[in-house]
């Protein structure tokens, strides 16, 4: 799941929040709100409201927490974290590989419901010291409605579901008794969809009787968790097809490059570049990359700068994956997703040895997928 927009970075990880996360936090707020007022009639209305917005923030501060305690965990334990990205169900650390034991995945998974669970316990102990300190009693209802929603979140978590931390702990479970990932991953992903549909046939129900609000509520978290459940199945396949594949073995070596002098009207006209790629990657005069023009780029510059080198309408090597040949490709698949051209420009001794597409990497895939060891499917 991809971040609809970005929060900046804590402690060097890149925070991003999909779409759906502003609707539970519209759904705290107002409910957190019209709880307030019925529950403690006589304060002004914008009393109210400001309780609700500030404890919908808080709420999403108690997310990323829970979040952050899984990247930081994983980080310590070797595991290189993308970034995370916080949505309707919680949030979602996005690791660069996988755990690699079963230990490591358990003590990534457990730590986001304690944090949530020890969250919910100091905000009930604040919410208690404030009503036995006499203190307001829009916060204290406030506090210990948060107590109860991040006490909530930590159970709910713990459901042997993925893509919640209960599947990932159910992962590491049957990965420890099979010793295969591949098979963790399946069962999370089977009880994540069974939950999904659960959900969903309770919201129907509610929604019949009379509860719409909650019934449709559940229908949705119920959707959300059958598509999140699949969307995982696809890329823990992927990475273990390739595991112990090499990049070269999915690269194009000696990819046709673009001259960094060469300007970007030249290259527009050029024959040798009349390909049927959309992209093609600039070197200096000693074949050493300095990033990647897509033509498109290059066709919607304005005229005066067609007159400059390519290198102005370019995509910076810094930008790009550069892996060597022999680094793993499983571990480039995350890079490549991240990647503006989703290309990559393999280097070996500094020099440009060949490119590596989406196209390139389910070439490979499809092969492996088609040989005898892999002809049966795990999920």
């Amino acid at each position: 799941m991809k971040a609809t927009f970005s929060l900046g970075h804590v402690a060097g990880i890149r925070i991003g929040v999909h779409w759906s996360a502003l609707v539970i936090v519209v759904a705290v707020a107002l409910g957190l709100t019209d709880r307030l007022r019925g529950a403690l009639p006589g304060s002004p209305a914008w009393q109210y409201w400001l309780t609700g917005a500030l404890g919908a923030a808080a709420f999403l501060l108690s997310l990323l927490a829970h979040e952050l305690s899984h990247a930081l965990v994983a980080r310590h334990n070797g595991v290189d974290v993308d970034d995370v990205t916080l949505w309707l169900l919680g949030g979602i650390a996005r690791l660069r590989s996988e755990a690699p034991t079963p230990a490591v995945e358990t003590r990534i998974a457990s730590v986001g419901p304690l944090v949530s669970l020890l969250l919910g316990g100091l905000l009930a102990a604040l919410a208690a010291l404030l009503d036995a300190r006499a203190a307001g009693a829009l916060a204290v209802d406030a506090l210990a409605s948060l107590a109860g929603l991040n006490l909530l979140l930590a159970v709910f978590n713990a459901l042997p579901a993925a893509p919640l931390d209960g599947g990932r702990l159910l992962r590491a479970l049957v990965w420890r008794r099979t010793g295969s990932p591949l098979r963790g991953t399946a069962a999370a992903v089977r009880t994540g969809r069974a939950l999904g549909w659960v959900l969903i046939a309770a919201g129907l129900v509610l929604f019949v009787f009379g509860s719409f609000l909650s019934g449709f509520w559940l229908a949705v978290i119920g959707w959300f968790l059958i598509a999140m459940a699949g969307a995982e199945a696809g890329p823990a396949r992927a990475r273990r097809l390739l595991n112990g594949v090499p990049v070269r073995q999915a690269m194009t070596p000696d990819p046709v490059t673009v001259p960094s002098s060469l300007t970007v009207a030249r290259f527009l006209t050029a024959p040798e570049f009349r390909h049927r790629h959309s992209a093609f990657p600039v070197v200096d005069g000693e074949q050493r990359p300095v990033g990647l023009v897509r033509v498109k780029a290059a066709s919607d510059a304005p005229e005066a700068q067609r007159r400059l080198p390519v290198t102005a309408v370019m995509i910076p090597v810094g930008e790009i994956p550069t892996p060597h040949p022999d680094e793993p490709l499983a571990g480039l698949l995350p890079a490549l997703d991240d990647s503006p051209a989703h290309r990559a420009l393999v280097v070996e001794d500094g020099r440009l040895a060949g490119v590596v597409t989406p196209s390139d990497i389910g070439r490979v895939s499809s092969w492996l997928a088609s040989s005898a060891p892999w002809r049966h499917r795990a999920f």
